[in-house]
This record gives C-alpha cells, sequence and structure tokens, in this order.
C-alpha cells in the first residue's frame, strides 16, 4: 500500500470572475521512504496541491472531488480538528519563504515548542528540550542560545534550518518541502538540501519535494512529476524524465536551465507563450496554445497520459504520432 494515494484531484477557487481550477484532475502515490518531486513554473499548481493535502486552503478555495488517502484513510471530508492530528504529527510542511513562516513577535523557541507540545504529550519542560535537540540536530549552533532569539535576529539559512526543525519535532511520515531553497543563496542551498537528505534517511519518511529548480529536483528525487496548468503532463523516475522527455513542456523546461559549456553571449531559449488562464481553460491540451509542434487534436481534444516507457509516462499526442507508446492506458497515478 502507497503511504500517500491522490487520485482525481480537483481544486478550485471561487472568485468573482469565476471558478479559478488550480489542480484538475491530480493523481499520483507516493511510496514509503521516497522522494517525489513535483516540478513546474508558477501557477501550475503545485502549492495548491500541498495545501489541498494538509487541508489547509484559504476561502475562497476548496476540494471540488477527488480522494487523497494517507496510509489509507481518506482525509478529504475530515474536520479540521481530525487533521490536526495528521498535520505535524503525520504529515508535515516547510513553506516557501521562511523569513515570513516564523512568527516575528514570538522566539524560536516558543514556536518550536509549541509545535511540539500540540502534536504530542510532551510536557513543555520536555518540549524545550527537545527544541534545542533538534536545533542542534539541524546544524545550528548555540542552539540552547538561539532558542530565545527571534526570527529577525537569524540570517536566512538559519531560517530555513529552524522551519526543516520544527516540521522534523514529532517525525513525521511524509514531509512536504514547498520550495525549500527559495531566497536562498547557492551555497546554502546546497547544505540546506544535503541536510533534508541526510534528516530523511535518519528518519526514514517520504519526502514531496515541490520546486522549479530542475538542479534540485537532479539532485534529490526518486521519481518526477511535472505539472501544467493543474494536471500531470508528464511522470516518471528521475533519469527517464531528464534524459528521455517525451512531452513538449518538459522539454521546454529542459531548454530553459543555463548550460555552464556554452559562451557567456549564448542566449537562454525560454518557452514561448503565458502561462494558460486556468478560467478559461481550452478543451484540448493545455499546453497546445504555446506549443510549436502542436496538432488540430491537440486543441480539441485532452490527452490521456500514455506509457512511453516502464517506468515512464506521458500525456502528449506526439507519442502516439510517433508511435512510441506500447500501452495506452491511463495511468492513474502509477508508475508501474
Amino acid at each position: 500500500m502507497s503511504l500517500l494515494e491522490v487520485k482525481d484531484l480537483h481544486t478550485s477557487f471561487f472568485t468573482a470572475a469565476g471558478e479559478v481550477k488550480a489542480v484538475n484532475g491530480l493523481c499520483f502515490n507516493l511510496e514509503e521512504g521516497k522522494v517525489l518531486g513535483i516540478v513546474g513554473e508558477s501557477g501550475s499548481g503545485k502549492s495548491v496541491t500541498a495545501y489541498s493535502i494538509l487541508q489547509i486552503l484559504t476561502h475562497p478555495g476548496r476540494i471540488v472531488s477527488g480522494s487523497i488517502k494517507f496510509r489509507g484513510e481518506e482525509l478529504v471530508g475530515k474536520s479540521d480538528e481530525e487533521m490536526r492530528h495528521i498535520r505535524g504529527n503525520k504529515i508535515s510542511i516547510i513553506f516557501q519563504d521562511p523569513m515570513t513562516s516564523l512568527n516575528p513577535t514570538f522566539t524560536i523557541g516558543n514556536q518550536l515548542r509549541e509545535a511540539i507540545m500540540m502534536h504530542t504529550d510532551r510536557n513543555r519542560e520536555q518540549a524545550h528540550t527537545r527544541a534545542i535537540e533538534m536545533l542542534r540536530l539541524v546544524g545550528i549552533n548555540e542552539p540552547e542560545k538561539r532558542i530565545h532569539q527571534y526570527a529577525y535576529e537569524l540570517s536566512g539559512g538559519m531560517r530555513q534550518r529552524v522551519m526543516i526543525a520544527m516540521a522534523l519535532a514529532c517525525e513525521p511520515d511524509i514531509l512536504i518541502a514547498d520550495e525549500p531553497t527559495t531566497a536562498l543563496d547557492v551555497t546554502i542551498q546546497a547544505q540546506i538540501l544535503e541536510l533534508m537528505m541526510r534528516l530523511q534517511k535518519e528518519f526514514g519518511m517520504a519526502i514531496m519535494m515541490i520546486t522549479h529548480d530542475m538542479g534540485v529536483i537532479a539532485n534529490v528525487c526518486d521519481e518526477v512529476i511535472v505539472m501544467y496548468a493543474g494536471g500531470v503532463c508528464e511522470r516518471g523516475t528521475t533519469d527517464e524524465i531528464f534524459y528521455h522527455p517525451k512531452h513538449e513542456y518538459t522539454r521546454g523546461l529542459m531548454r530553459s536551465i543555463p548550460d555552464m559549456n556554452d559562451d557567456e553571449k549564448t542566449p537562454l531559449i525560454p518557452i514561448a507563450g503565458t502561462p494558460i488562464d486556468l478560467l478559461h481553460m481550452p478543451p484540448g491540451c493545455p499546453f497546445s496554445p504555446r506549443c510549436e509542434r502542436a496538432m488540430k487534436i491537440c486543441l480539441k481534444e485532452k490527452p490521456k497520459e500514455y506509457w512511453v516507457a516502464h517506468d515512464h509516462l506521458s500525456a502528449c499526442w506526439m507519442n502516439v504520432k510517433d508511435g512510441v507508446c506500447f500501452d495506452a492506458q491511463p495511468s492513474e497515478g502509477e508508475l508501474g
């Protein structure tokens, strides 16, 4: 049994202008001890997927339909009180920006203790000891001193380490890392990723890594889901996605990565066009308005996911045209 099963998830924001379909029929599974990467440009539905799993969507967003199961237990429809036993305790999240995720009016220790006491049966003294232990575990020097400091007194890298400590304090089964290296310089990014991978092995947890950085995906993930317009356009093992991309959007993301071997005057190759308007989704492939190889069927009919290798699926009509599909069955989020 998968640790986390997401099936046909639809999450929308109901605005004055209409229904914004932020997540549109998403399916995937997360296995124990695995690192799943979810990649895509801004607005593709990555963060909304995470918030849907934890049921922390803000008004006017809500889950319209679909299923989210943790260890076989359905999460959709649970009350906020029921979800409190899941959040932090079983599934934790590191939010995008450590600069704003920590409360500036409370000390680091106060916030860590609150999280620990809320999700465990530890008393204040035990929670204080656990907080110091976690700060030391994530590599913060002088944790006995840092625990009395405020967020503004710490660097960006240290704040991110505090967020990781807070997320792991209750030893969750799943860690959702939502852009964990945003706003950090390259050296600190590498340290944070190395820390997360070390702790993942120590705790034996699964990680859902949400990012737009293909370099992060290449370094840490076992499997990759490429999202566009709230749905999956391609999924597979990291090697398959990077070395044998079968969707034009994925190929565009690959071409957008700077190559260190290129001349400094070589221009970057961006993906043409602009992200799709989620208020007015086309009937066909969501990427077709920006795709250089789009055919008539791409504009009229949305493709299903097709097997293009034993561990690789792609939702692109070009794979059917080129005859590279060996099984024309929808995946339901499975890699086989």
